[in-house]
């Protein structure tokens, strides 16, 4: 064979495992990006559950505690807020709002006992929870998705060849504000 053959035959070899290469690594950032867009859907859909449960809790507070306007107000638009995002940050946000909303409710839940005995409440206050054990949940496969998203968009060969398609973006992380992390480390306080 002569020598061309095999100089051409090299050069194919080496341009199918570049191309082989980039392929395997733009589809692994797809995946990536893929399970980053499917922890969002998945943190959505549970603000989104939560939302739908708040009008109840709210109209079973209403029914024990009726001068409570400002609260009901605060809760509603904390709802309408939380309904409304499009971004991460967005949700942080609107996630902080209902946090100190709920908060404000459940307190005013604690001045009547009659109110903590109604099964319904009990029954909207487990189901709350339960939302926000999946809500935390989620995000916490969101941020890992994100982190390594991210991580692969940063490290050689793949910064480069997302430089030249330039189609993946860096992700945001879904994280509490500083007050809620303090809020976080402090030990609950358990009442019966």
């Amino acid at each position: 064979m002569p020598t061309w053959g095999i100089i051409l035959i090299v050069i194919v070899v080496v341009i199918l495992i570049i191309i082989g290469a980039f392929a395997g690594i733009y589809n692994s950032l797809v995946r990536l990006d893929e399970r980053v867009n499917e922890a969002w859907s998945d943190i959505t859909v549970q603000l989104k559950y939560r939302a739908d449960l708040i009008p109840n809790v709210v109209e079973t507070v209403k029914g024990y505690a009726k001068h409570e306007k400002e609260t009901f107000q605060m809760v509603t638009e904390a709802r309408s807020a939380s309904m409304g995002v499009k971004t991460v940050k967005q949700a942080a946000e609107a996630e902080k709002e209902m946090q100190s909303a709920l908060g404000r409710l459940f307190a005013i839940a604690e001045a009547y006992p009659e109110l903590k005995a109604n099964e319904n409440f009990v029954k909207l206050q487990d189901q709350l929870q339960d939302v926000e054990d999946k809500i935390q949940a989620a995000r916490r496969f969101y941020n890992a998705g994100a982190k390594e998203l991210n991580t692969k968009i940063k490290t050689f060969p793949t910064n480069i060849i997302n430089n030249i398609i330039g189609h993946f973006k860096k992700r945001e992380y879904f994280e509490v504000s500083e007050s809620e992390k303090a809020k976080i480390q402090e030990a609950p306080e358990v009442k019966f």
